[in-house]
């Protein structure tokens, strides 16, 4: 017969609906949206922190130049002043990338110069 083949579908899918096959054509659609969703969340995710770090990549970049530029401008100017003891200083700044701060000291209290004053000062105590 040359309907053979669909008379053994409505023989054996009888229960069968349109709905079924639409409903599941429907869920694969919606899975493979979902999935290309969280795949596009990921490769943002990742361009995003790509391109943080090439920022601070960069900063780093600025940050290095202007010190090569404040060690050549001070070593300049130590070189002007032509003492050997600048030329040994700058030796051991340019071999440490740390920058060395110096810092104004206060001066001692001398006990030789004010003992009467500490004396005071204690005795007031007990």
């Amino acid at each position: 017969s040359v309907h053979y083949g669909d008379l053994w579908n409505v023989k054996y899918l009888s229960k069968f609906q349109w709905s079924h096959l639409t409903e599941k054509v429907a869920y694969e659609r919606r899975v493979r949206e979902q999935k290309l969703r969280i795949e596009m969340m990921k490769a943002r995710k990742e361009n995003q922190a790509y391109s943080s770090l090439v920022e601070a990549g960069k900063t780093m970049d600025k940050i290095q130049e202007k010190r090569n530029k404040k060690r050549k401008a001070r070593e300049e100017g130590a070189g002007v002043g032509g003492d050997d003891n600048g030329k040994g200083m700058d030796k051991s700044s340019s071999s440490s990338s740390r920058v060395k701060r110096r810092f104004k000291q206060n001066k001692t209290f001398d006990s030789k110069e004010d003992g009467s004053a500490k004396k005071a000062v204690l005795s007031s105590l007990v």
